[in-house]
């Protein structure tokens, strides 16, 4: 059994990287969904609840 260490497991890449990548595919597919015309799912800190935030702007409440 092979013993991997960190560097294995993240092929090289620094967690700073992973996180920019990480944050870049989020960007890409919330651009995706909106060009289909599909809802984002997003949070508002101010009000603590989650929303879906359609390409028209509107933004509809979880559990309302």
């Amino acid at each position: 059994m092979a013993i991997l260490n960190e560097l294995d497991s993240t092929c090289g890449i620094s967690d700073d990287e992973l996180t920019e990548r990480f944050k870049e595919s989020i960007r890409i597919d919330d651009e995706i969904r909106r060009i289909k015309g599909l809802p984002v799912a997003r949070y508002d800190d101010e009000t603590r609840r989650a929303y879906l935030e359609y390409p028209d702007g509107r933004r509809e409440y979880v559990g309302e």
